[in-house]
């Protein structure tokens, strides 16, 4: 191989690719980065296995071929060669950059022993806006679950249909939910996207209304972006019936501003940082939340005024799960509706449209 390619385009695919190495994989061989040049293009690809991103420049290609880099490696060297035009030389077993008057050499392993990256049947697909699947994501994921426990709920439900996309979160203390629109669909899709990819893509996704495509096949989905591409294994089995948890009545409603509500719950979680459950309560009265939290190390005691509807209320709840959604909600007031202290509650927006929904368990403070 022998190519010349800009710099800071070399750095900027190289962090994009590296994104799917993982750090706990047991097989070296998926520590490294592929690079094949051809047709004027580089082109860099890793994979784990599960999650696989591959994304290509611009280069000025003399002879094609393909290399296998030491991919943290590599990643940290590029990101210092910003700004010049660099020279990539390769032979059976090593990778020589050449920029300005120097040169760095890497070691090389064998591209045989790489596995074979995935090839999507371009078929099923929706299309959506990079802004509003950016949007989507930023609203849901967070709400995936982290550990083992129940595999399928460290991804995010996709259920698609003929003008809009529904996506679903939950860990079983909290739920995300939002739909967006569509600009267009090849037909009724559903799928259980890994959290890890969903956020991913979204690192990859700017604000504009450009397109972007998601295919969905059986057992894998992929991520069209330009010139990059995620793709990832799909996460199997039952998805939990979130439509039987969401109740559609509430008996009391409290309209509150996000500032307010988020820098309140912040501050309360400044003084329960060694209580893992974060403990805040919320007594809820004619235009009044009173939000208390109380620890080893201080107290907080603050009234909020709000807009209420309903009978009194005291109920507690886990302030990380409240503020990690008033973080991504996107809107200035929010209405929570209740029913009794050991009912979850609902956030949904005030007022416009009602594109996203939240749920929160509440916790039992003694």
């Amino acid at each position: 191989m022998k190519a010349y390619c800009d710099g800071n385009d070399l750095a900027e695919a190289v962090g994009k690719a590296i994104r799917a190495v993982s750090s706990r994989s047991n097989n070296p061989i998926l520590d490294n980065i592929r690079i094949e040049a051809a047709d004027g293009t580089l082109t860099f690809a890793a994979t784990d296995n599960e999650l696989t991103i591959e994304t290509g420049i611009v280069a000025d290609v003399r002879s094609g071929g393909v290399v296998l880099v030491p991919g943290k490696l590599f990643s940290d060297f590029t990101r210092k060669l910003t700004g010049e035009r660099i020279e990539l030389d390769s032979t059976a077993s090593s990778l020589t950059l050449r920029y300005t008057d120097s040169e760095s050499g890497f070691s090389c392993a064998d591209p045989e022993d790489y596995p074979a990256l995935p090839v999507m049947a371009q078929s099923e697909h929706f299309v959506m806006t990079k802004k509003e699947l950016k949007d989507l994501i930023n609203k849901v994921a967070f709400s995936v679950r982290q550990d083992d426990v129940r595999p399928i709920l460290k991804g995010v439900l996709f259920e698609v249909d003929e003008h809009t996309v529904t996506a679903v979160a939950l860990d079983g203390f909290r739920l995300a939910k939002c739909v967006k629109p569509l600009i267009s669909s090849t037909s009724a899709l559903h799928a259980v996207i890994p959290g890890r990819c969903l956020n991913e893509i979204a690192r990859m996704l700017d604000e504009s209304d450009e397109q972007v495509r998601i295919y969905v096949q059986p057992g894998r989905v992929c991520a069209d972006i330009g010139h990059t591409s995620v793709t990832s294994v799909l996460l199997e089995g039952e998805f939990v019936a979130y439509r039987n948890i969401i109740r559609s009545s509430f008996d009391t409603l409290v309209t509150v501003s996000v500032e307010q509500l988020s820098d309140s719950l912040e501050r309360a979680m400044l003084l329960s940082r060694d209580d893992r459950s974060n403990p805040v309560k919320f007594d809820i009265s004619e235009r009044m939340l009173r939000i208390t939290s109380a620890s080893g190390v201080g107290n907080l005691d603050e009234k909020l005024g709000v807009v209420t509807s309903g009978p009194d209320l005291s109920i507690a709840f886990n302030a990380k799960y409240f503020t990690e959604l008033l973080r991504v909600c996107g809107v200035d007031s929010v209405i929570i509706k209740f029913n009794s202290p050991g009912d979850p509650c609902v956030v949904v927006p005030c007022g416009g449209e009602e594109d996203f929904l939240y749920l929160v368990l509440p916790v039992r403070i003694m």
